[in-house]
């Protein structure tokens, strides 16, 4: 049985995705890729824009979603976090 995602794990999640995508990515394929809701992406996405971890590019319908360099740096500091808790078996 696999536990249900917390919140700093759902932020990794979608940071990870978006880095994984070359730094940026179209909303619907980030959609895909975290396994959220429309509406809980939308919630999660202004809370990291408002923190800059994420930046919206484009215009016109055409929006990119783009990883910042506090975007980068949650995601590396969160794999050394992650890495050790295994460590530890935990």
């Amino acid at each position: 049985m696999t536990s249900k995602r917390g919140k700093p794990e759902i932020i990794f999640d979608i940071l990870q995705a978006v880095q994984e995508g070359g730094g940026k990515m179209k909303p619907t394929r980030l959609l895909y890729k975290s396994n959220l809701s429309h509406a809980r992406l939308k919630l999660y996405l202004e809370s990291l824009v408002r923190q800059q971890m994420l930046a919206i590019e484009g215009g016109e319908g055409r929006n990119l979603i783009a990883l910042t360099q506090k975007g980068y740096s949650f995601v590396a500091e969160f794999r050394k976090m992650k890495a050790l808790i295994e460590s530890f078996g935990i």
